[in-house]
């Protein structure tokens, strides 16, 4: 019987499928801390629910970035290798932040990080891109120092400038190009004051004036636009961070209104207390994944052809979301029925 993935894959397709949360580190401690917490997440949910994307820009002191990039090798490379998850079928999921193409050690960054990780890796993040000319020239260097029998490298990007958001649309439609993160803080800055402070962060839940985030239409419009951009071209929307991470309700809220108000699929963690709380704002409810389950199950049985399920008719369009819903599920660690759980066995598909 036809895999539902197989039949009803469209706008999303495969480079829609990634963990809804993406958490930074870039200071080796850090690093060996969230690479630890992935593994156990991972051993615990079944399932990564989460990447780790270790940073070669801002984590790397100045001088000393070629040492760096030869540290993040040798713990991506350590972390792949972790007997507990070969063992279980898991393979977790590391990422690596190089600097801007336009910096002077963008090019040995890629030639170390890839060169000798790029079989252990699961993208590449490279941040202030302003055009497709800058996702052309990262790809020709991620390509020029892959290993031969290594599959290309997913390209994830960070839009940082106005100039950036307004050819997003462009950036998105690029065919290596993953998913694209927004970059508040340099995009706010970019504008030379003429955003306030205030759109760096998030209000508390009694403000109802001050221009956050969340608030401020320059800020607001940008990330619309992003997250249409990739919506467009079947790419994974990334939101950015929330510099509060010692205030867990701020951090929720702003969660759920990244994916319920703004479609992003997935956004930025900076501290570990941020992981669980993203995942839940991003994750269906109990009730939605039943009701999915219900849904595509019949639907599958029916070999796809309209049903009608509590007196509400359903085709192909809706089984394609109710689908999502599941997959949604299953990236953030919810609790399937068995059935729907079974989709997701490696033996399944």
């Amino acid at each position: 019987m036809a895999h539902p993935r197989d039949v009803l894959l469209g706008a999303q397709g495969a480079a829609g499928i990634l963990p809804v949360c993406d958490h930074y580190s870039g200071v080796e401690a850090r690093m060996v801390k969230s690479l630890q917490l992935q593994a156990e997440m991972t051993e615990e949910f079944g399932a990564c629910v989460f990447d780790v994307t270790l940073d070669c820009e801002d984590g790397a002191p100045v001088g000393g970035e070629d040492d760096h990039a030869n540290m993040v090798v040798a713990l991506t490379n350590a972390a792949q290798a972790a007997p507990n998850l070969i063992a279980n079928g898991l393979r977790r999921r590391i990422g690596v932040r190089v600097h801007a193409v336009d910096h002077a050690e963008f090019a040995s960054d890629v030639q170390t990080v890839v060169g000798l990780a790029g079989a252990a890796l699961s993208y590449l993040m490279v941040p202030k891109v302003e055009s497709i000319w800058d996702a052309d020239r990262a790809v020709a260097a991620i390509d020029a120092a892959t290993a031969p029998g290594v599959p290309p490298l997913p390209l994830h990007v960070l839009i940082e400038s106005p100039a950036a958001v307004h050819r997003a649309f462009e950036i998105a439609a690029h065919p290596r190009v993953q998913s694209i993160s927004f970059g508040l803080m340099d995009f706010v800055s970019s504008h030379g004051g003429a955003i306030p402070s205030s759109a760096m962060g998030v209000r508390p839940a009694d403000d109802s004036i001050s221009l956050d985030q969340f608030h401020h239409p320059l800020v607001l419009r940008a990330k619309l636009d992003i997250a249409s951009a990739c919506h467009a071209h079947g790419k994974v929307p990334s939101h950015c961070v929330v510099t509060e991470f010692k205030d867990p309700a701020a951090l929720l809220r702003a969660a759920k209104t990244a994916a319920q108000a703004l479609g992003f699929t997935r956004m930025w963690s900076i501290h570990p207390d941020q992981i669980r709380p993203i995942l839940e704002a991003f994750a269906p409810t109990q009730d939605e994944v039943d009701l999915a389950a219900h849904i595509v199950q019949e639907a599958q049985r029916q070999e796809w052809a309209p049903i009608s399920v509590g007196g509400k008719l359903h085709d192909r369009a809706s089984y394609r979301y109710f689908w999502q819903v599941l997959e949604r599920a299953h990236q953030t660690g919810r609790a399937l029925p068995s059935d729907a759980a079974a989709y997701f066995s490696t033996s399944v598909h």
